[in-house]
Parts: structure tokens; sequence; C-alpha cells
């Protein structure tokens, strides 16, 4: 049997593996009416095998979680950083429904990404029948994917039994999702020649991904480093820069600290990438957090009721508010910029810990060349 690899390094390694018109008015190129408004997306939808033997798998993917959006974040599209979302589909659960064939999606493509924590340390496993095919068909079918040619659209599905059982052929929801320019990658929990020979590795090749077994039991190993510490306390004093305002105002800053700790329920070190994972761009909450909602919509004071906001500021003064957010902003930047500093430092120091290790998988390395062969190759750049 191959040495296991975690479902950290398939997720992340996967993960990144995939002229101008004129107007009627002369040779002036249509920019204005016809410009590209919206930022190029990553898109992960993840389908997780919750019958009664996947315990294993749902405690990996709650440990590595914040360190898949940290190495997504790594990548540019045209200097920029594309926004991520993630979907959650768990399959296999006889606690769902059969006429669904045991399917549920548990969050849409959505870019809330204490959302995606909460929910997938929801997930409970129960006996189950695993129908790959029509999982891979409700996804495909079911979620907003992006048109844009530059954006990258990835599945990735995970069990243990036969990839070919249930009435929907896993063939025709691998071809549909193709068609859709969604790569599909398979993750065998289990031996690897198990996983060939029913037919994981086969849908992995027929949906242009990348097929890996895993051993889901295994532990998720972690490297403490100097740095967790003094990242720890940045998400402290970064918790109270946040905001709530509007009806789930309250409610999404309290769900925010109860994802912080649900991450140190599993390691500091988990904890530390999902603090990590706060300080980066794409952790935004423009829908409960007035800072965040300022900066993407510099006129949304003004339209704001007073009864919106949270009480401290209801009796203040437009001025004193706008003072208020502006410092708030201020002081968020600053700690995000000492956290992404620190951030570094802290990668740095796990990688030499990992290249020094005798435990270190030699697929990792062949792995991480093919991340940026790929990547460069759909017009992205990677920077750490």
């Amino acid at each position: 049997m191959k040495t296991p690899i975690t479902l950290t390094a398939i997720l992340l390694a996967t993960s990144l593996s995939f002229a101008g018109c004129k107007n009627n008015d002369g040779d002036k190129p249509v920019m204005a009416r016809h410009a590209k408004t919206e930022n190029t997306k990553i898109q992960v939808a993840l389908l997780l095998d919750t019958s009664n033997s996947m315990d294993g798998l749902i405690e990996q993917a709650k440990s590595r979680l914040w360190n898949i959006v940290n190495t997504l974040t790594t990548l540019k599209y045209s200097g920029k950083t594309p926004d991520i979302e993630i979907s959650l589909y768990e399959y296999g659960n006889d606690g769902l429904s059969a006429e669904a064939n045991y399917i549920r999606q548990v969050t849409p493509l959505t870019s809330d990404l204490d959302l995606i924590s909460e929910k997938l340390f929801s997930l409970r496993t129960n006996g189950g029948s695993e129908y790959c095919g029509a999982v891979i068909q409700d996804a495909t079918k079911k979620l907003q994917w992006a048109t844009e040619k530059s954006n990258m659209k990835l599945l990735y599905i995970a069990g243990n039994e036969p990839f070919d059982q249930g009435r929907i052929s896993y063939k025709e929801s691998i071809s549909d999702a193709l068609k859709n320019d969604i790569y599909v990658n398979t993750i065998f929990c289990g031996n690897a020649l198990e996983g060939i020979n029913t037919h994981w590795k086969d849908g992995a090749e027929k949906g242009n991904g990348k097929y890996f077994n895993i051993d889901s039991d295994a532990k998720v190993r972690y490297v403490v480093t100097p740095y967790d510490d003094r990242i720890y306390k940045c998400n402290e004093r970064l918790n109270s820069t946040y905001v709530g305002y509007g009806s789930i105002g309250k409610e999404k800053k309290m769900a925010q600290e109860i994802q912080d700790r649900n991450a140190e329920t599993v390691s500091k070190a988990n904890y530390t990438e999902r603090a990590v994972s706060k300080s980066k761009s794409v952790y935004t909450n423009k829908n409960w957090d007035l800072v965040d909602k300022v900066k993407s919509d510099d006129k949304a004071l003004s339209r704001m009721k007073k009864e919106e906001l949270p009480k401290e500021l209801q009796g203040k003064t437009t001025e004193e508010i706008k003072a208020f957010v502006a410092e708030k902003t201020k002081e968020r930047e600053a700690i995000q910029s000492e956290m992404t500093a620190l951030a570094k430092q802290r990668q740095a120091f796990i990688d030499d810990e990992l290249r020094n290790s005798k435990t270190q998988d030699d697929l990792g390395q062949a792995i991480t060349t093919s991340i940026a062969e790929l990547a460069r190759a759909k017009g992205y750049t990677i920077e750490k």
C-alpha cells in the first residue's frame, strides 16, 4: 500500500491544477459599457462521504479548511487575488432522503468562510449508500458556477465505496461537469489499488482531474512554530475591530468567535491557520460588519437606517460614525499587516521543518511542481 497522504495535500494540490471589440464610433475599444466588473473566481465544491466509516475524513477536513483557504490565496490573476467560493456537500448518509439519493447541499458556493466552517463542524456520520454519480450531478447542475474562462472551477469527491454505485452514471455526470469547465478530482479513502479497481481513478481521468488515495483515519501532523502565540494575540485584537450591523450583525459576530473556538478545539496550529485566513482579503463580511461594508461601498452609511446601526452608534452624528469606522478600519489594517508578516515567517519555518523531516513524502514535491505549472498555464501566478 502506498504511504498515505493527508486530505490537505490532495485538496491543496489539485485545487491549483487546473481581444478587443470595437464600437460603432470607430476604432476605440469598447470599455465602459462592456467592461468586466466581476473579479476572477476560484470555486471549489467539496463532496464528502458522511457514512459511518468516514469520521476520520470529516476530522481531516475540519483540520485543514483554513490551510486550504490560505493556499488558495497565494494564487493571483492579473496581479489580483481571485475571490474564493466554497460549497460543501454531504452524501451517503442514511439520515438523508432516499428519494434525493442520500445527498444534501450543505452550503451553496459562498465566500462566507465562517459559514463553511460552521457547517463542516456540524457534520455527523450515519450509515449510508454512497452514490457518487448522483452527487456529482447535483453539484454540477445546482451550484451557481461562474462562466468566465479565467475562473477555476474544481470539484473534489472523497469516499470509500465503489464509485459506480447508484442509478446515475458517474461517467455521464462527469461529462456534464466537463462541459461546464468543472474539473473533477477523486479521493479514495483506502488502498490505492482498491480505489483503482472500484473506478475512483477512472472518475478522475474522465474528469480531467487527479486521483489520490489517503488513510482517512491518519492523524494530521501539525508543526508548532515560534510565531503561533503572536498570531493568536493578533487575532484577539482583530476581532475587536468587527462592528456588527443590521438584523444579523450581533449573531454573525458571535458566530465568528464560535468558529475561532471550533478551530482551536482541533489544535492550536489550526486556530493559527484560521487567524491567518482572517488577515486575507478573501475573508470579508460586508453583509454584517460595518467596516467591510463601508470599505465595499463608501456611500453605505448615508443610506443606512438608524435602527440598522449597532446601539453604541445610534446616538452619534454621521461625522462621528464615519470617524469611528475610519479608526476601526485603520486599526484592522495595521493588525492584518502585522499578521501577514508573521504568517510569512511562520510558513517559512514550517517549510524548513517539513523539508528536513524524514516523514516527508516525496510525492509532495512532485505535486508542488505540478501546481505551479498548471496554475501558470491557466494564467495564474503563485505568490507566497
